[in-house]
């Protein structure tokens, strides 16, 4: 039988001989170490700042953002004198929780203050020179800018023009021309080894309102509720979780549980997640509150979530929760529908897209919703691998609008840049994009995007990449292990959540599961090895039923409970025909004038060393305790990050890699 898996690449971090300090500084498991290593921390004392990052002294955005104190002094002056301020917004969920963020920031400070966020249909992102002129006539004398504005030149020129002071505050790439605002807020004007260079709209927004409060004084009490909403819009809008943001989110995500927002309990109360918890997780929020945020400005009217985020009326708040789940349902089957009209579309036998040949997948179809094509664009790369763009018209076929996402090695804005003279409006950053062109430049536009692909991607590229952390044992897969990675949330973009990979696994049982059948249970296990047999789930593999029966797998760990236990199960990531033409390599080598046999099995994941006494030091992957003995009934249990057990462990290694 001939048996179906996914196309995929694997990226297997290599050993690194540097988690045996890491382990004994932070006393993480060596297979916790590695996954820390693998993240780029590689000394002592950063793992020590990543595993506690309170631990680490940071510069005040004073000194980091050239423009801050200036923000603070027009927005204190503004304060002062009654001056009418308002906020321009953006209606993803970054965008309406800086917004409501930052009014609720200005409210407690005794601002006159008011907001309006374009409509994604009418208007498309940004400030917009419409946004402005209104603001004007209703005697706005500061703009502020939240998750949008950077690219702004026209409407900010506008807004001077009036006689309006502007701040920009923005995380997007930079574009070749600033507008030439009062002041500019944005991340990326910072060298990339700044704490702050990875904050999204929502954290420059938290450090200006902040920082605006402790200069008047009146920060106590307003801290607490703009941490919840900078750690929801953070997650939300998948910013990567490194420096300060993983520093804030850590304290952000323990109040979420007990929100002092009446509107994040209410969604909290419609998601149905677990309240007995003490902290949120980044995946509460990125797949349970984020979504339901997201659609509204997605198909919807923004207005819906800014009143649930900055009401303190407990009524209202549950009234606007339940409108933002009825759209997100909505949502939901909208991106269903298009995400099959798109396969058809590409996999069509009569006219199919040939992305292998563009390396670029270009789809553009009428009456798609606008709004719901980014997230059909990130399910379309998880399936092909291949950097997408899509486009759509629903009113007027002349001009069409879409969306990018990209894959590692693609850079979508400067994708966009290179194609910018046939577009209209463009932006983004290098993972994901919008823009907007007429249909007479689809043709041309993809021309120009496959041309900019095959500079950049080879055909290997174009699978879906499955980045794993290190070998693991099933022995090693237990709450121990998992607690330590819980320990160290929140895990998430530029933080991966730790993947591990077992050859050679037996799979005992498989069925499909769901109410369309669209995922896969599975009961596996690993030979020679005690740690028996796991649990095991695949989401949307129902097209890869049955499995073959031997697999090497890739994974991540995840919490069943049921009938008051709790258990550790897998849930797989990626699987691949199993390499066991090798299973077991051998070598000698002298260390210290001695000689000694080494093997490695990759089946049972052990690596063993005989002296020539006779004694075997068998050590399994990722594991600090090993056993050493001449049988296993007289072992002895021994800690091989011990300078005189990592020494011959690691001239074992090099041994069997044919290293001198």
């Amino acid at each position: 039988m001939k048996y179906k898996l996914p196309s995929q690449r694997w990226q297997i971090a290599p050993e690194n001989a540097r988690i045996a300090p890491i382990v004994k500084t932070t006393g993480l498991l060596p297979l916790i170490a590695q996954v820390v290593v693998n993240r780029g921390i590689k000394t002592p004392e950063l793992a020590k700042v990543y595993v506690e990052p309170k631990s680490q002294q940071l510069p005040s955005p004073l000194e980091e953002f050239q423009d801050l104190e200036k923000s603070v002094e027009l927005i204190s002056c503004a304060i002062e004198s009654g001056e009418k301020i308002a906020i321009c917004g953006d209606y993803d969920a970054d965008g309406m929780t800086s917004t409501a963020l930052l009014w609720r920031a200005l409210k407690h400070l005794g601002a006159n203050v008011d907001y309006a966020i374009p409509s994604r249909m009418k208007d498309g992102y940004g400030i917009n020179i419409r946004i402005v002129e209104e603001f004007a006539l209703a005697g706005v004398g500061l703009i502020l800018t939240v998750d949008n504005g950077i690219s702004a030149v026209e409407p900010i020129a506008r807004a001077i023009e009036l006689g309006i002071l502007v701040i920009i505050t923005d995380h997007h790439d930079l574009p070749e021309q600033l507008p030439d605002a009062d002041a500019i807020l944005n991340p990326k004007l910072l060298p990339e080894t700044s704490p702050y260079r990875g904050l999204a709209g929502v954290g420059i927004a938290y450090i200006l309102a902040i920082t605006t409060a402790q200069s008047l004084g009146l920060h106590k009490g307003l801290t607490g509720q703009l941490l919840e909403l900078f750690t929801l819009g953070t997650i939300a809008d998948l910013a990567p979780l490194v420096g300060v943001n993983r520093r804030w989110l850590k304290r952000g995500l323990r109040l979420l549980a007990d929100s002092q927002i009446a509107g994040v309990r209410a969604l909290i109360e419609e998601a149905a997640i677990d309240e007995e918890r003490k902290n949120l997780k980044p995946d509460d929020i990125g797949f349970k509150l984020g979504p339901r945020i997201n659609a509204v400005g997605r198909i919807d009217d923004p207005q819906i979530v800014i009143e649930l985020l900055t009401t303190e009326d407990m009524e209202l708040a549950r009234e606007r929760a339940k409108q933002c789940e009825q759209i997100n349902r909505k949502r939901q089957q909208l991106c269903e529908t298009i995400f099959a009209e798109a396969i058809a579309k590409i996999e069509d036998e009569n006219h199919p897209i040939d992305w292998k040949r563009d390396r670029v997948l270009v789809i553009c179809q009428a009456n798609w919703h606008h709004g719901v094509i980014g997230i059909v664009a990130s399910r379309l790369v998880d399936r092909y691998g291949v950097p997408v763009f899509i486009a759509t018209c629903e009113e007027d076929p002349e001009h069409l609008r879409g969306s990018a996402r990209g894959i590692p090695e693609f850079h979508v804005f400067e994708a966009l840049q290179y194609s910018g003279d046939l577009l209209g409006k463009f932006g983004g950053h290098q993972a994901a994009g919008g823009f907007s062109l007429l249909a007479e430049n689809l043709d041309a536009f993809k021309k120009r995007l496959s041309e900019f692909a095959c500079q950049c991607l080879e055909p290997h590229h174009l699978s879906p990449l499955v980045k794993i952390d290190s070998i693991a044992n099933f022995n090693q897969l237990n709450l121990n292990l998992y607690n330590q990675i819980d320990s160290l949330q929140p895990w998430g973009i530029g933080n991966d959540f730790p993947v591990f990979w077992t050859p050679n696994v037996r799979v005992l049982e498989q069925q499909t599961v769901g109410k369309t059948k669209n995922h896969l249970r599975l009961t596996v296990s690993q030979e020679g090895n005690s740690g028996g047999t796991m649990k095991a789930i695949a989401w949307q593999w129902g097209d890869y039923y049955p499995l073959p029966s031997r697999l090497d797998i890739a994974y991540k760990l995840q919490e069943n409970h049921w009938n008051g236990k709790t258990t550790i199960e897998l849930e797989i990531v990626g699987a691949r025909h199993p390499c066991v033409s090798s299973p077991t390599k051998k070598a000698q080598f002298n260390f210290k004038g001695r000689s000694y046999a080494c093997s490695f099995s990759d089946t049972s994941n052990e690596l063993r060393i005989r002296n020539d006494r006779g004694q075997v030091l068998a050590v399994s992957r990722g594991q600090k305790i090993a056993l050493l003995g001449t049988t296993r009934d007289n072992a002895k249990k021994v800690d091989v990050t011990q300078p005189r057990y990592f020494d011959i462990v690691k001239a074992a290694r090099a041994a069997l890699d044919g290293k001198k």
